[in-house]
């Protein structure tokens, strides 16, 4: 028998990832489709599953996109050449990475003009370590261990450190602290590399983890911000820590307090859905860590269609342009359009 549920606050959706999949909807909307998305627009295959359902195609290479064919980058960063072939198809162009990812690939540019050859730490054919070791190929050196960073050259030039934003801080603090001793003169920018979402997330699974007999944490296998929750959970004493993908992935054998939390890209509905599968006898405290209010607008680009989005959009879910948020308005909810999106079919 499960007594109660804890369930982190924040979780789930984190600001890029609730742009991405807005401006991904309104493009359906403003287009119909197909609408064209290379590399899927977040690492979660329950949420990339309903965009195919919708007529989105994904593509790994940008040779696939017919010529003048709408087209979305994805949230994780594409490199250089890539947006540029990306614009060389004529269509129309949404880029819809994070912007915490875009500051990272401004740093790495800044840093390879001056000089500096740059240690960045980040996951091995991670979409986002990919994009960010393209914008300089010559000058950046990818790691994630202290071994890593030990087998690096002796280098002539300065040396700056960067990272991917999904690393947890486990991940970045000890080879940071290590990349340190071997360069000692190391730059590092101001403000972390470290999405802020990832941090608030992991917080809050801290927080409830040693106190619960198992925690699940919902999210894809590909998505390395939920499997840094998985990893954290266990670090934190909780002895029986499973990812999830829905409710559907939830063993039987389950009793006592059950932790729950969502990787950053992983919707309210399938938590939702987990907690009544759950069905806690003594209900669900939610542990609140902080709150967060960041919220990053669609692609200036995108606000230009706008006016076309809400014409369609009165077919597409049946309301009255003057019943609905302006499409821009931060209010909107990046879950309630994936539900909306399941309700009505692709053309």
């Amino acid at each position: 028998m499960i007594d109660r549920v804890l369930l982190a606050s924040p979780r789930g959706f984190c600001a890029g990832v609730d742009m991405a999949i807005k401006a991904l909807t309104w493009m359906i909307q403003a287009f119909g489709p197909p609408v064209y998305c290379y590399h899927e627009i977040i690492h979660n295959q329950k949420v990339v599953k309903r965009f195919e359902d919708a007529g989105v195609i994904f593509v790994d290479d940008i040779a696939e996109v017919p010529a003048g064919e709408p087209i979305m980058l994805s949230a994780h960063g594409s490199a250089p050449e890539v947006v540029q072939a990306a614009r060389d198809r004529g269509g129309y162009l949404v880029d819809a990475v994070c912007p915490l990812v875009t500051k990272v690939h401004h740093e790495v540019k800044t840093r390879a003009a001056k000089g500096y050859q740059i240690v960045y730490v980040g996951h091995e054919d991670h979409q986002e370590a990919v994009g960010t070791m393209a914008v300089a190929p010559e000058s950046i050196h990818r790691v994630d261990s202290a071994r890593g960073v030990a087998a690096l050259p002796e280098f002539k030039e300065p040396v700056a450190v960067l990272a991917q934003t999904t690393l947890s801080h486990r991940e970045w603090e000890g080879v940071l602290d290590y990349t340190r001793r071997r360069f000692p003169d190391l730059w590092q920018p101001s403000i972390s590399d470290l999405c802020f979402a990832t941090t608030n997330r992991q917080a809050a699974m801290m927080e409830i983890a040693p106190k619960c007999e198992a925690v699940l944490v919902i999210g894809s296998a590909n998505s390395s911000n939920t499997q840094s929750l998985v990893d954290l959970a266990a670090e934190a004493g909780c002895r029986r820590v499973l990812r999830i993908n829905d409710a559907d992935d939830i063993p039987s054998d389950l009793t006592g307090t059950i932790g729950v939390t969502a990787g950053a890209s992983a919707p309210e509905d399938l938590v939702r859905g987990v907690i009544e599968r759950l069905a806690p006898v003594q209900g669900v405290k939610e542990v609140t860590v902080i709150d967060e209010d960041e919220y990053f607008p669609p692609p200036r680009n995108l606000r230009d269609l706008l006016a076309a989005v809400e014409a369609a959009a009165v077919v597409t879910l049946g309301s009255r342009v003057t019943d609905r948020e302006p499409m821009n308005d931060r209010s909107i909810n990046a879950s309630d359009l994936l539900d909306r999106l399941d309700s009505s079919p692709a053309a």
